[in-house]
Order: C-alpha cells, then sequence, then structure tokens
C-alpha cells in the first residue's frame, strides 16, 4: 500500500537531486555522509560500490535515529564507482589526478557501478548495484588540456562529468546513462515502489 513519508538523501549532490526531479520526487532532506571511502584491501569495484551505499545509507539512519522529526523516513543512498578492469578509479581533486584518469580511460572501455541502497520507515534494507559499460575515444593531448580547464572532473569519480563536455568523448555506452551520471533512474523507482513510496506527483493524482 502506497503511504506518505519523509524521504533523506543521504548525498548532497545535484546530480542526484536533479535526476530524482525527474520521477518527480523532491528529497524532504539532504544528509550527506563523511565516511572513508578508501577501498579495502582486495575490495573490486562492484563490492566497493555495494558496501558505500549501503554504509551511507546505515550511517542517516543512525543520524535520525533518535529525532522524531526523521525518524519513519526512508532513506536512500547511493555510490558511483568507475573502474578500467579491476582498478578503481578515484574521485579526482587534483589536474593530476584528473589527467591520470583521462589517460587511461582514452581509447578505452570502462565499467560504472551504481549501489543504491534504500533503508524503509520499518529499518528494512532494500539494494540494487547497476552496471553501465562505457567505451572513450582516444583522446588528443588538446582534448584531455581542455576538458581539465573546465574543472568539471572536480571530485567526479573517474574524473569525468558524462552529462558535461565528456559526453563527447563518448562512443558507446551499453546500460543506464544515468547511472553514469549517479542514480539508475528504473532501478531506483522500482526500489522505491516496491516499498510503498509515493512521490509528490502520484499525490497530486490522489488516492
Amino acid at each position: 500500500m502506497a503511504r506518505d513519508s519523509k524521504l533523506i538523501l543521504a548525498s548532497g549532490s545535484p546530480r542526484r537531486v536533479e535526476l530524482l526531479a525527474q520521477l518527480g520526487i523532491t528529497p524532504d532532506r539532504l544528509m550527506p555522509m563523511d565516511l572513508d571511502e578508501t577501498p579495502q584491501k582486495g575490495e573490486l569495484p562492484r563490492a566497493l560500490a555495494r558496501r558505500l551505499s549501503q554504509d551511507k545509507a546505515r550511517a542517516a539512519f543512525e543520524a535520525v535515529r533518535q529525532d522524531q522529526d526523521w525518524t519513519g523516513s526512508f532513506i536512500l543512498a547511493a555510490d558511483t564507482v568507475v573502474a578500467v578492469g579491476r582498478r578503481i578509479l578515484p574521485k579526482t581533486e587534483g589536474e593530476d589526478e584528473a589527467m591520470q584518469c583521462l589517460d587511461l580511460l582514452s581509447g578505452r572501455n570502462h565499467m560504472v557501478f551504481t549501489g543504491v541502497c534504500l533503508i524503509t520507515p520499518e529499518g528494512k534494507m532494500r539494494h540494487r548495484l547497476v552496471e553501465t559499460r562505457v567505451q572513450f575515444k582516444r583522446l588528443s593531448r588538446q582534448e584531455k588540456t581542455v576538458y581539465l580547464a573546465s574543472e568539471e572532473w572536480r571530485g567526479k569519480a573517474g574524473g569525468y562529468a558524462i552529462q558535461g563536455f565528456a559526453g563527447a568523448f563518448v562512443q558507446k555506452l551499453v546500460g543506464s546513462y544515468p547511472n553514469v551520471v549517479g542514480l539508475p533512474l528504473y532501478e531506483t523507482m522500482l526500489l522505491l515502489q516496491g516499498e510503498g513510496f509515493r512521490n509528490r506527483a502520484e499525490e497530486g493524482k490522489g488516492t
């Protein structure tokens, strides 16, 4: 049965907020979780995306557990990991790091994994892991330099944002495009609908 409930997004990402808006959903609260995102020894990209999304959801759940205004909320968390083979690329903060990512991605296939985790008002955890294969064209030195100057890479997994200038680097994409942006919409909606979350667009239609 659909029910009214608040939604906490355990993220401060404007991209994820914009993607949720495409579903007619506006989070009632943004709660970015400051966690150590360093991969564990031997941890593979899929496992990292799954673990971090679950850890972020649990951290937000614990943070509001004693807050009467927010207990009983749905909590949604996600984490996106970019990898070439088993190699996990960083969320780039410096130009040298971003250039290393571009050098590695140039002319090659890579995988984008997003773990999506939902904790229900009853405390049940639901999870999906979505993967997309992306192939970049071979990048010239000038293209890399121009992209670095844009600063779109800053703080992005793998050193690029597909919704910006880097979209022109993509030769082929197999799977979910919004997954590469940061939140797979189809799977996210399935999670929410499966647990009875009703968004505002649906509320406007009445019961």
